[in-house]
């Protein structure tokens, strides 16, 4: 039986969103998003040392997406593909062989979850992977929205609350509420 404490080869960390225009100076800056990095560093090097997956998850929109203010979404311009705003922080450390998933890649559609028109569950089962474990930015938007996905895929999910900032610091009893209702462990 595994630790539950300690990755293994059937887990896998999904880093959220880890990129420079969600951390403080970006277009979307989250409050903290910054200070999270060696913390997630630390939890990349112990996923990789147990032979877990490594993902990192990035919005990556097209100019012009349905998202944008200008074009009535709720968000201003932001992770613009190939863009530095795009471009995951500086300080990740993330392997070489990290799974990078793009998402609302499409003009018309938003993505808020890694799981969302990625293909990522189906080759998360192809790996063997059974439990998902979920940081990043922002709690309360995309890692919300990833962790209730792996859920609803049948994943056992455990969030990373330490290793997560919110857009609205206000809303994280409410998401940790949401969380644990769709059978996420939260870990503090």
């Amino acid at each position: 039986m595994r630790d539950n404490d300690h990755y293994g080869p059937h887990d896998v960390l999904v880093v959220v969103d880890m990129q420079n225009d969600f951390c403080e100076g970006g277009a979307l800056a989250v409050s903290g998003g910054s200070a999270l990095v060696p913390g997630i560093n630390a939890e990349i090097e112990a996923a990789r040392a147990a032979e877990a997956l490594v993902v990192a998850s990035r919005d990556w929109h097209p100019v012009d997406h349905a998202s944008f203010e200008h074009r009535g979404g709720p968000w201003p311009v932001h992770c613009v593909q190939d863009t530095p705003g795009a471009a995951f922080h500086p300080g990740l450390a993330l392997p070489a062989d990290t799974v990078r998933v793009s998402k609302a890649t499409a003009f018309d559609a938003d993505a808020y979850s890694a799981f969302d028109g990625t293909g990522l569950a189906g080759y998360l089962r192809d790996r063997g992977i059974d439990r998902v474990i979920v940081c990043g930015l922002a709690l309360d938007v995309c890692v919300k929205a990833t962790a209730l996905d792996a859920c609803r895929e049948g994943f056992a999910v455990r969030l990373l609350e330490a290793l997560s900032a919110a857009v609205d610091p206000d809303a994280i009893d409410d998401v940790r509420n949401a969380l644990l209702e769709a059978g996420v462990e939260v870990r503090p």
